[in-house]
Parts: C-alpha cells; sequence; structure tokens
C-alpha cells in the first residue's frame, strides 16, 4: 500500500511522510475507528502526532478516496480504509456493535430511490441503527 499510497499522494502534490503513514496504518488496522482512536494507535506507535495532524490527515487520505468515514454514533465520525470492500453499517444502540453488510442488501433500495426519487445513496456512509439479536435475546 505505500507505493499506491506514494503515488496517490503525489498526484495531488502532497508527500509521503512517516505520520500519514502511521494514520493509514492505523485505520487499516483498526477497521472501523474515531480520530481519537487512530490518535491512540498512532502514539503506540510514536508519540510525535498530535490530533490536529490526525485530522488533517484523515482529511487528505479521505480527498484520495483512500479511506472513507460514516457517523456511527452521536461522536466523531468513523473512518475505515476504502481496502476493505464496500459496505454499509448496521450499528447496535444497545451494545454498539458495528456489523459491515455488503452493499447489494440494500440495491433494492437503491435501485427504487433511483427510479421514483432520481436520487443515487452513497452506500459508504450508510448507517442503519437499531438492536442486535443479542441484545434482544438477553433483554440488554
Amino acid at each position: 500500500m505505500s507505493e499506491e499510497l506514494a503515488a496517490k499522494l503525489r498526484e495531488q502534490g502532497y508527500r509521503l511522510t512517516p505520520q500519514r503513514q502511521l494514520v493509514l496504518r492505523a485505520v487499516e488496522k483498526l477497521g472501523h475507528a474515531t480520530p481519537d482512536e487512530v490518535l491512540a494507535e498512532v502514539h503506540a506507535q510514536s508519540s510525535a502526532v498530535n490530533v490536529s495532524t490526525i485530522y488533517r490527515t484523515l482529511e487528505v487520505l479521505e480527498e484520495l478516496g483512500l479511506v472513507r468515514h460514516a457517523h456511527l454514533s452521536d461522536r466523531a465520525p468513523t473512518y475505515h480504509s476504502v481496502t476493505d470492500h464496500e459496505h454499509f453499517h448496521l450499528v447496535c444502540r444497545n451494545c454498539h456493535k458495528v456489523v459491515s453488510v455488503d452493499p447489494e442488501v440494500v440495491a433494492p433500495l437503491a435501485d427504487r430511490l433511483m427510479r421514483e426519487q432520481r436520487f443515487v445513496i452513497d452506500v459508504g456512509h450508510l448507517a442503519v441503527f437499531g438492536r442486535c439479536t443479542d441484545c434482544d435475546e438477553h433483554g440488554g
């Protein structure tokens, strides 16, 4: 990924800095992570990165199409790598478990919205909130 990242950064006039590598590696390792979680993971490798650098780097990586964000809580956005498959999220309001779901599941909805509303949904930003069956079964 470093060569691909370096090429994408150069195309946009950026350099591949150690901080950018650390942030991307942290997002890839964590799967779904808030900027604070990325900061904690990066600090495990290097304490030379501050929170503003994390936010700026996440913005750059998203502009380059290397990470995406979704709002999976009322807190900060949650970032994930695009090297993972395209997906949307199911979020349990009780235990906060996040499940990645294939976009084909919402394809009938997406098709209908396109036909009836002339609207194309951005599946990668989609989050559906509810309760997982584990919480329902255990009265959580």
